[in-house]
């Protein structure tokens, strides 16, 4: 599913991205894919964090009793997986968290390019790349402000790495939320009646009304139950394409969100109704962030409705981007075109043609810089 923005009046001038590439070349150059796996795949890199701290990761899978599965009413239950990265004790012996499982993995291998179609459908070992976070690693003691984050439609939240890692060093506590479903997939602990132990996304490119509505009431609905489970209380949420549609949503619904960031999500139903919070306004901190490659009449419409509120919301643009440069495809997908993978048009259509080493920090800092001032650490 894609959900593109029209960016507002204000942008970022290319000079100020640029000098946001400096902390971005400490590492490998992510648009580079020098090194190749065992399986002759290049290894793909993600960029690592900038923040002081260690980040650990836990998984943990949720279940919600109280509402069924929209997609496999056969399962009779709700089921979220949800990775958890916090700033952790620094230390050896913690070993990195790969982007994909496995078995995550090859299912999506078998997915990519029918999800996204500019990927390639051959040629990636998508098990092979790695986080910076660290399995096993003791949190940080002490109370930290925390994030949520929601991905794009037919995005599973692993295609979220960077970003949330990144905030994770800095300071925040980060919560990245699987949609079942939804998701290109998602690994469960193990199978049950109904679904099994990866379970697949059923949206396809024809998707209608009723489906998106089901899409953005679910993933409203979903990361309210993780508010619940987690006991949490004055948290931000972010999201991309879909999960910026819910990010906004949900700040309008939930009391217990204090400030949100949506990145290129529509703010109606597919028939043109305005969603509630864009017929009726923002009272607490919304950033709308989007790119200068992807804009339509509808979108138009829709960021208008809510900005034509008196309110604190705040809109920016990303210059020579795209929709997913919000997300880990903003440092893959230039290794991928630069390893013959990919067409230069495929890039430009996902990413944009800017250069990752100026992109990925931009974006960092938007999100970073906007939930510093509305939920500090």
């Amino acid at each position: 599913m894609t959900i593109p923005f029209t960016p507002g009046r204000r942008s970022f001038a290319k000079g100020a991205l640029a000098g946001a590439a400096a902390l971005f070349l400490a590492t490998a150059a992510p648009g580079s894919a020098s090194a190749t796996g065992r399986s002759g795949a290049p290894l793909l890199r993600l960029p690592a964090p900038t923040g002081p701290y260690s980040v650990g990761a836990r998984v943990l899978h949720l279940v919600d009793r109280s509402r069924n599965d929209p997609w496999q009413a056969e399962i009779g239950i709700r089921e979220l997986m949800v990775t958890i990265l916090r700033p952790a004790v620094p230390g050896r012996g913690f070993p990195r968290v790969p982007q994909l499982t496995p078995g995550a993995a090859g299912e999506f291998a078998f997915l990519a390019h029918l999800v996204r179609p500019h990927l390639p459908a051959t040629g990636v070992d998508w098990a092979a790349t790695l986080t910076h976070a660290r399995a096993g690693a003791s949190p940080l003691p002490g109370r930290r402000p925390v994030l949520l984050y929601s991905p794009g439609g037919g995005d599973a939240r692993t295609m979220g790495s960077s970003l949330a890692i990144d905030l994770a060093s800095c300071g925040w506590s980060v919560v990245t939320v699987d949609h079942p479903g939804d998701a290109s997939e998602v690994e469960f602990p193990d199978g049950r009646p109904g679904r099994d132990r990866i379970r697949t996304t059923v949206l396809r490119p024809d998707m209608d009304a009723a489906t998106f509505r089901t899409v953005i009431d679910t993933r409203v609905a979903d990361l309210r139950f993780v508010l619940d489970t987690l006991g949490l209380d004055r948290v931000g949420v972010y999201g991309h394409s879909a999960g910026g549609t819910a990010a906004a949503q949900a700040l309008h619904e939930d009391r217990r969100i204090a400030a949100a960031v949506n990145l290129e999500g529509y703010l109606d139903q597919m028939d043109g109704e305005p969603l509630p919070v864009a017929r009726q306004g923002a009272d607490r901190p919304l950033l709308l962030a989007g790119t200068d490659g992807f804009r339509n009449a509808r979108l138009d419409r829709s960021w208008a409705a809510l900005l034509a509120h008196a309110g604190p919301v705040t809109r920016r643009q990303l210059d020579d981007t795209a929709h997913w440069v919000f997300t880990d495809y903003a440092a893959l997908v230039p290794q991928l075109h630069k390893a013959g993978l990919m067409t230069a048009a495929g890039r430009a259509a996902m990413v944009g043609r800017a250069d990752p080493r100026v992109t990925v920090p931009a974006v960092r800092d938007l999100v970073r810089s906007f939930f510093a001032r509305h939920l500090p650490v």
